[in-house]
């Protein structure tokens, strides 16, 4: 690995574009302080999922469905933003097929599907999810 000795060092592309971009992220509260946020990378690549549609529904409720698509960072804007979260049990939707294949890739899995439960509407909740061609995984993120 090259060390920058007394002289300015190039940052890779993909680096330095993230880089520019974090100021502008850092000030939308939007996307911060929602009740439901969710954040999809690609594992394959090590980069944001950027354009996958997902969709939220509430089970068993009259509740509506709200669908979404990924921005450039792999994220949204809060699926249920302040105060609109209820208690009850949420489907997340993913459409990973249709990303893949707008990648020119096949994937294993044509959908993928966080089910979960919201206790306290209160708290903020944020479901990342990993995904590549044969394989995603997802925890209860901060």
């Amino acid at each position: 690995m090259e060390r920058c000795r007394g002289r300015r060092c190039r940052v890779p592309p993909v680096t330095s574009a993230r880089l520019l971009a974090l100021p502008r992220h850092l000030h939308k509260p939007e996307l911060l302080n929602g009740s439901l946020t969710t954040h999809v990378l690609n594992t394959a690549t090590g980069l944001p999922a950027a354009g996958l549609a997902l969709r939220l529904a509430q089970l068993g409720g009259p509740g509506g469905q709200w669908m979404e698509r990924t921005d450039a960072d792999g994220r949204c804007l809060p699926l249920l933003p302040p105060g609109q979260a209820e208690a009850g049990t949420y489907k997340l939707h993913f459409e990973t097929a249709a990303y893949w294949q707008g990648l020119g890739y096949t994937s294993f899995y044509p959908f993928v599907e966080v089910v979960f439960t919201i206790t306290d509407p209160a708290q903020k909740l944020h479901v990342p999810l990993l995904i590549s061609p044969y394989s995603y995984t997802t925890y209860r993120g901060s």
